[in-house]
This record gives structure tokens, C-alpha cells and sequence, in this order.
């Protein structure tokens, strides 16, 4: 049995799985299918750098302490106070400075008193409320998703002052410190090494990839969960003062968000980058959620069109993590310790937070379990040697 741990995935989660057990003083071997690390977390090269979606890190949560301690965590944009009066809500058809007191007044009850089993629609008094929290949820109905899960959310999405920080240069910038101290450690990275099947089992294996893959890479059929389905919409446009900041659309789940406005780097100077979420349902196309987009920019950023630099666009399906039905849980999803030395990460995994901080969480509890796996198995007696006879279970 080898004392190295292999890490199959080189997102965030597999970075922080590998990083954890190489501390931990375990050799690591990581392998990704891509040419560089980063996952959902990699950061576009060239003049816009766009990650896959909009993306935030949550000062809150577990991981910023974490990469905070070992001088990962880099530097962070915040939102300018300029920048957050120029947020617009989308509410029965206008754009709107300030939200609804029904969504103010929703967000201000506690995650705990929302029922697990019953949906957000009929707990919740805020029907912009429900809307708002896809920022978070990256889905087309949040009202059918368990009240606590969304209610939680929403509190996240909503608190004073702002919880959304913004790694300078993107979150690619965040993934490579990752790598660079992954390598320092002594983790042996391969990139461009897409793994087809388990290696023979020399050692424990984390499998940090999406959920579906990790399906097709364990052939385990039960390894599903709901998650979200929504277009992606990036957008560069000649700057032009005056330009809202985010557009959270009440109406419908929708949010399209200038980055540059609290990152100038992302785009070259003059230009605007924005990045924008529209959930769609299972019956609609990606042309509805760029449909909606539109319609956003029509009424936010007149001109548009001939303001246009760049554009692209793209269909997120099932990579947008775990959403929970009334009546489950985070501890109701595929569970970390898969047996046999197998254990998984990522962000449809049993693990409790928001958004990045699930990856983060079941990673740090997968390389635990591997680790401990490894002392096992160092413990465990070899053929062939004398051992002491345990009378008492002979």
C-alpha cells in the first residue's frame, strides 16, 4: 500500500484536498484533465478575464480564514460605496433604486425558523425575496427549493456590510498561489491528465470533480442531485458613466453585474466587463436566458448594442451546485466517504455552506478522511509478523 493520496479534479476543491493532505506531511499526486488548474474557478486569459459565471468570495466563510492564514487569499476588491448606489432592482417591469420592504423584511428572518420541509413560495412573504436570492442559487424556481435552504441564502446575500469580495485579477489569481503552494508542499501536479478510470488502489483517492463526471468515473448511478440550469452571459461594452453597477431582477431570477466596476484590471481601460446569471427551465433554451439578458440591458445600459466589444455566452447545466428540495438537507447529498478508500469533493457533496464554501468544506473533510485512512493501513499489522494474540475476541 503507497502513502500518497491521489487528488483527481485541480478545481478549488481538489486544490484545497491536496493542499490539506500535503500538510498533513502525505505525498500527493493531482491530476487534471485540463491544461490548467482552476475548475469553475479559472479565470479567462486575455483582455477580458472572465470566470465561468459570476463569481464572489464570501468573507464569512470557512475558506477565507483558510486561505487568509497560509497568503493565499491575495488581494480583494470590495464594492466602492459609489458603485453600490448604482444598484438597480427590476421589479413589475421598471428598474428601481431601492428594494422592496418585503424583501428587506424576509431577509431579516433567521435561516432556523425557515422549515426544512416546507418550500420557500409558501413560507416566505416576499415574492421579490424569492427572485432576489438566485444570485445565489443559480436556479429557475427558487420558491420550490426548501425554505431553509433558500432562506439561508438569501440572509448571505443580503447582509450588512457586504459579504461579496472580489479577488483582484479574478479567482484565477486565487488558483494560482493554490498551485504554486500545492507545488512548494511537494504535490506532484499533472495537467492535461484526464483519468478514465480509478488507478489501482495503491493509495487513498479523492475524486474532486463534478458530480456527474464523478458518476461516470466511480459507475455509480446514485451519485446525482438537483442542481441548477442557467445561461451564462459575458459582456464588454465601452464604458459609459452612469451604467448601474448590478441589475437584480425581481421579476424573474436574473443577475447581470459590471465587475470592472470594482476590478478595473478585468477589461482594458474604457471598457465595461459585465457577467450575468439567468436560470432557465427545463423546457426553455439557451435563447430565453439570452432573451432576458436583453432585456436587462435595454432597460439599464441604453446603447448597448452599439457599445458591444465582446460578447459570449453559454448554457451552465448541473455545474452550479446542489440544490435542496423540501424535506433534504446538505446531509441528505452524496456522501464524502464513498468506501474502499474513495472519497469525494465538489460542490453537490454532503457538506454544509454557500456557493465555493461546499467545494471547500468536503474537500477539507474528504483529505481528513484520507489521511486517516493512511494511518490505518500504516497501522495495520503485515503478513507474515508476529502480533500480540487478542485473547479476548480469539
Amino acid at each position: 500500500m503507497s502513502d500518497r493520496i491521489t487528488v483527481i479534479g485541480g478545481g478549488f476543491a481538489g486544490l484545497t484536498a491536496a493542499i490539506t493532505a500535503a500538510e498533513a506531511g502525505a505525498g500527493v499526486t493531482l491530476h487534471e484533465a485540463h491544461r490548467t488548474l482552476g475548475g469553475r474557478a479559472r479565470t479567462a486569459e486575455g483582455p477580458y478575464r472572465t470566470n465561468e459565471g459570476p463569481h464572489a468570495l464570501y468573507h464569512r466563510g470557512p475558506h477565507w480564514a483558510w486561505l487568509r492564514q497560509r497568503g493565499l487569499l491575495g488581494p480583494m476588491a470590495a464594492v466602492p460605496p459609489l458603485e453600490a448606489a448604482r444598484f438597480r432592482f427590476h421589479l413589475d417591469g421598471e428598474l428601481r433604486r431601492t428594494p422592496p420592504l418585503s424583501l428587506l423584511r424576509q431577509a431579516r428572518r433567521r435561516a432556523q425558523d425557515a422549515p426544512v420541509d416546507g418550500d420557500f413560495a409558501n413560507w416566505s412573504t416576499s415574492r421579490a425575496a424569492t427572485n432576489y436570492a438566485s444570485v445565489a442559487l443559480f436556479h429557475h424556481d427558487p420558491g420550490s427549493l426548501s425554505a431553509r435552504f433558500v432562506q439561508e441564502r438569501l440572509r448571505r446575500a443580503t447582509s450588512l456590510p457586504p459579504e461579496a469580495h472580489y479577488p483582484l485579477g479574478g479567482w484565477g489569481q486565487v488558483i494560482e498561489r493554490m498551485a504554486a503552494h500545492a507545488r512548494n508542499l511537494g504535490v506532484r501536479v499533472e495537467t492535461s491528465a484526464r483519468v478514465d478510470a480509478l488507478p489501482d488502489r495503491d493509495g487513498p483517492v479523492i475524486v474532486a470533480t463534478s458530480l456527474e463526471a464523478a458518476r461516470r468515473l466511480l459507475d455509480d448511478p446514485g451519485l446525482t442531485w438537483p442542481s441548477g440550469r442557467t445561461v451564462l452571459v459575458d459582456l464588454a461594452l465601452r464604458t459609459r458613466r452612469g451604467d448601474p453597477f448590478i441589475i437584480s431582477d425581481l421579476d424573474a431570477p436574473g443577475w447581470l453585474e459590471r465587475f470592472t466596476a470594482q476590478d478595473p484590471s478585468l477589461a482594458p481601460a474604457g471598457q465595461s466587463l459585465l457577467q450575468g446569471q439567468f436560470p432557465i427551465a427545463p423546457h426553455q433554451s439557451k435563447a430565453d436566458g439570452v432573451a432576458h439578458a436583453e432585456r436587462l440591458l435595454d432597460q439599464g445600459f441604453p446603447g448597448w448594442r452599439d457599445r458591444t466589444l465582446w460578447r459570449r455566452e453559454a448554457l451552465a447545466n448541473g455545474r452550479t451546485g446542489a440544490v435542496d428540495l423540501p424535506g433534504t438537507t446538505w446531509r441528505d447529498r452524496p456522501a464524502v466517504d464513498r468506501g474502499d478508500g474513495v472519497y469525494l469533493a465538489g460542490d453537490q457533496v454532503a457538506a454544509p455552506g454557500v456557493l465555493s464554501e461546499v467545494s471547500f468544506t468536503s474537500a477539507i473533510g474528504a483529505a481528513s478522511l484520507a489521511l486517516q485512512n493512511l494511518k490505518n493501513v500504516a497501522n495495520r499489522p503485515r503478513r507474515g509478523t508476529d502480533t500480540p494474540l487478542d485473547l479476548k475476541h480469539a
